[in-house]
């Protein structure tokens, strides 16, 4: 008994340890092939659908649970802005959604979630850091002129003269840190590029696993169990810029994962149609959001930031 419960407290341990590197700036100097990884992360792109939801019956709220898709969704469908940008402001939402999802997950999944608040708290930082700084500069000609604001009926030449300012938008950042030396290519720095790189790759990986989560099983096949679906996700996606260690130990956790009536009842549905008609939603305004970082980072040679 005495060995077995020093080997539980090890795993947890071991667990504990790996959680605390998953996003960690420490991690990515163990990174054994950034090119390779980003090129098969670009083959998983899914395909771009059709994401307007207008005339579609609003998703549920579930009452008594922090996570909620219907909030999910809402913040990743106010994100996208102009042609190819994506307000910060909803997309840290929608990220704080995600860790509700994470953490609703158990405490082992959980610990992935810590690391990923993180890395939204340093870009909420450096935002907060920069408007103070703008604010003393400015005129006092506006009062309001450096309020950030996502109302889509708000007037769009204001629109697009707030995306001029550092932090607004995906865009702006990267051309805020780059005028103001911020980013390094050569070293780790908690730049707000870098950071979101991190938030980008691990949002491949939640992109992929609910999609999966959401097919519905062929004829004559069970549907795979979540946790199965997991860790195949993850290691077709962020499992490339993870070290051996690291992947043993997020796949340990991926076992300690609830099964399917967990995930319905935490979508606020009871079938797998149901599951599928709102997972493939959420994936298709995901997809929308990704596709739009994932061309400003590469336009910007950032996909491989160390």
């Amino acid at each position: 008994m005495g060995v077995k419960f020093r080997a539980c407290v090890a795993i947890v341990f071991i667990l504990l340890l790996l959680g605390s590197m998953w996003l960690h700036g420490n991690l990515e100097h163990w990174n054994t092939c950034p090119i390779a990884s980003r090129v098969k992360n670009k083959a998983l792109s899914l395909t771009i659908v059709n994401s307007s939801d207008e005339g579609v019956v609003p998703l549920r709220v579930c009452p008594g649970q922090r996570f909620q898709i219907a909030k999910l969704q809402a913040h990743l469908q106010e994100a996208p802005v102009s042609a190819n940008d994506v307000l910060l402001k909803p997309y840290l939402a929608s990220w704080d959604e995600l860790i509700k999802f994470l953490e609703a997950l158990g405490p082992m999944v959980g610990l992935i979630s810590q690391e990923i608040e993180s890395k939204t708290t340093i870009i909420r930082d450096l935002a907060q850091k920069a408007e103070k700084e703008a604010e003393k500069k400015m005129t006092p000609q506006r009062d309001t002129g450096m309020v950030i604001s996502h109302n889509r009926s708000s007037n769009y030449s204001e629109l697009n003269h707030r995306l001029s300012f550092g932090y607004t938008s995906i865009r702006s950042m990267i051309k805020w840190e780059l005028e103001n030396g911020l980013v390094d290519f050569h070293q780790q720095t908690n730049s707000g590029c870098r950071t979101l790189l991190r938030l980008h790759r691990a949002l491949l990986w939640l992109q992929n696993f609910l999609q999966e989560l959401g097919k519905d099983a062929t004829e004559g096949e069970r549907l795979q169990s979540p946790s199965d679906l997991c860790k195949e996700t993850y290691q077709r996606t962020l499992a490339h810029h993870h070290t051996w260690l690291v992947r043993k130990g997020a796949e340990l956790a991926f076992l300690a994962m609830p099964e399917r009536p967990y995930f319905y009842k935490l979508v606020c549905v009871g079938t797998q149609a149901e599951a599928s008609v709102v997972l493939n939603r959420v994936v298709r305004a995901i997809e929308e959001v990704y596709k739009r970082n994932e061309v400003a980072l590469q336009e910007h040679g950032m996909l491989d930031l160390p």
